[in-house]
């Protein structure tokens, strides 16, 4: 029984399901942060909401019952289990931000559509040479930072005032965010050869450091495809030998016959 029922809930139509019960969820989600649409037909949108976590919760128990022990063992199952257990908490008094969290629902996409599973897993399988990359852009950002706070503090110290105040100014212009109009440009006016300083750090952070960033989780989610054609590649020849051995048995009954 168990087995039929985890059958059941691997079939295509069930998990298309499920997909179409979190859209809607998310939608009814958006409306309750409306106040004309929640003063029109509160009590409609609250039922909707609960019938919504209805399904998952029978989803959840069903997925429990059907694969037992093994349920733990699967690291989306207990994804899935700490989303729909926050949306069970009360949400009264002082644990009224858990509201918000419920949004954290839509987050069920990831463990339902194959696709979003597997960006998500090379993201996870790019983070150990990710920290590497990190590690070098904090090594530029402190050697930039105590850079600029010799250089450009004492003048412009709303920007580099000090250590945290250069870091976060050097992140706004790793961002490319007003970073010329708004601050290298004023900082020039004073300081002419600034711009020495800015432009290898732009080239350095923002072209190079970011982009070694996304090279890194393309090859990982490259991997995991490769990993993917491969097992499905080895079942597939599993499957067309024990074929042939079927087959070769029927030969050998019928010749003996």
């Amino acid at each position: 029984m168990r087995a039929k029922l985890a059958a059941w809930l691997e079939q295509t139509w069930v998990r298309n399901t499920i997909i179409g019960v979190i859209l809607f969820n998310a939608v009814i989600l958006g409306l309750e942060t409306s106040a004309p649409v929640m003063a029109r037909a509160e009590g409609a949108i609250v039922l909707l909401d609960r019938l919504c976590l209805t399904v998952f919760v029978l989803e959840i128990g069903l997925k429990i019952f059907a694969q037992g022990a093994g349920f733990v063992r699967r690291p989306w199952n207990i994804f899935d289990f700490v989303i729909v257990a926050i949306s069970l908490i009360p949400s009264a008094q002082g644990l009224s931000v858990l509201r918000a969290l419920r949004i954290l629902r839509v987050l069920r996409l990831l463990t339902v559509a194959p696709r979003l599973r597997r960006v998500v897993e090379g993201f996870l399988t790019a983070l150990p040479g990710m920290g590497s990359v990190f590690l070098l852009m904090a090594l530029i950002f402190y050697i930039g930072a105590v850079m600029a706070t010799k250089l450009f503090g004492q003048t412009f110290p709303q920007w580099f005032g000090d250590l945290g105040n250069s870091a976060y100014s050097l992140f706004q212009i790793m961002t490319l965010e007003s970073w010329s109009m708004g601050i290298v440009r004023p900082v020039m006016e004073v300081y002419p050869y600034a711009w020495a300083f800015f432009v290898p750090f732009i080239m350095v952070t923002t072209f190079a450091v970011v982009n070694l960033l996304v090279g890194l989780i393309v090859n990982s989610m490259q991997d995991a495809h490769h990993e993917e054609d491969v097992a499905a590649t080895d079942a597939y020849r599993d499957e067309v030998l024990v074929r042939l051995e079927a087959i070769e048995k029927r030969l050998e009954d019928a010749q003996r016959k």
